[in-house]
């Protein structure tokens, strides 16, 4: 599933190339992917006619703003990505929606697993979407303060690699990154979150920045599935620097001991015996 970084360099892609765009024409292949809509005709109306202003995001939400005052929202579900081709190139098997423009080719949305969406609401609206209702603060935003932070930190009471996850926490960290972040802290996943000191509070805060920050330096994660693409179909490349996520039986980075998998909460969680504490 793409994580916050993935879904950032997406948005970057989209806000270099689109912005400026009108769309001339829609196309909806799986009514399923428009499914707030009741109807094709309701997205498509929304859309052709349209040009895009800006790109933002929340959380994993990307938000493409429309110069009608209206939102184009985007979500990429488990498996979604978003390709820009021209019209030339052969769609590929689970494109579900085509977003043609004026001049400049398309945008294509595809998802294998369908769990991924697009709808078009109001600036207003967006404030009735459940899912973006009670997003927390985004470590990307310059909110995303120390004392915040620790503010916060100080209100809980779970463990570590849960409360990563907790998109009422943090917005935008999921398995791969979580491990990463702990990983670069030094501490266990299973460590309870009010048992840090100052001093690793610190560590985690300074370790989700720059994690992330690096993942999107290097595109983000495509793992074997390669489901996540860029908006250019090139694969990203900060699986090849990951320091704890997948690298089982692998030496730990730091210490050199092997990386060891365990199980937690139906998923898989790395880390190192040695230096994580």
């Amino acid at each position: 599933m793409p994580e916050l970084p993935e879904v950032e360099v997406v948005r970057k892609d989209l806000e270099r190339d689109v912005v400026g765009r009108k769309i001339k024409d829609v196309q909806v292949k799986l009514p399923r992917i428009i499914r707030r809509h009741k109807a094709k005709r309701e997205f498509v109306q929304g859309l052709v006619g349209r040009t895009i202003t800006k790109i933002d995001r929340r959380g994993k939400y990307i938000l493409v703003g429309l110069d009608s005052g209206e939102v184009l929202v985007m979500h990429l579900g488990m498996s979604g990505r978003v390709e820009r081709a021209t019209g030339r190139k052969p769609a590929e098997k689970h494109t579900h929606v085509v977003i043609k423009f004026q001049v400049g080719g398309e945008l294509r949305f595809i998802d294998m697993r369908q769990f991924g969406e697009l709808f078009v609401t109001t600036r207003d609206g967006l404030t009735g979407v459940k899912e973006l209702q009670h997003l927390a603060i985004d470590p990307l935003e310059d909110s995303f303060t120390w004392q915040h932070f620790s503010e916060v930190l100080a209100t809980r009471k779970m463990r570590l690699k849960a409360l990563l996850m907790d998109q009422k926490f943090i917005s935008g960290i999921g398995n791969i990154y979580s491990d990463e972040i702990l990983w670069s802290a030094g501490l266990r996943h299973d460590r309870a979150s009010d048992s840090l000191t100052a001093q690793e509070v610190r560590r985690l805060y300074r370790a989700v920045q720059e994690v992330l920050q690096d993942a999107i330096r290097h595109r983000g994660v495509t793992l074997g599935d390669e489901t996540y693409r860029d908006l250019y179909g090139a694969a990203g490349q900060f699986q090849d620097h990951l320091k704890a996520y997948g690298r089982e039986g692998k030496p730990c980075r730091r210490c050199r001991v092997p990386i060891v998998r365990a199980r937690w909460s139906n998923r898989s969680t790395y880390f190192c015996e040695q230096c994580q504490t």
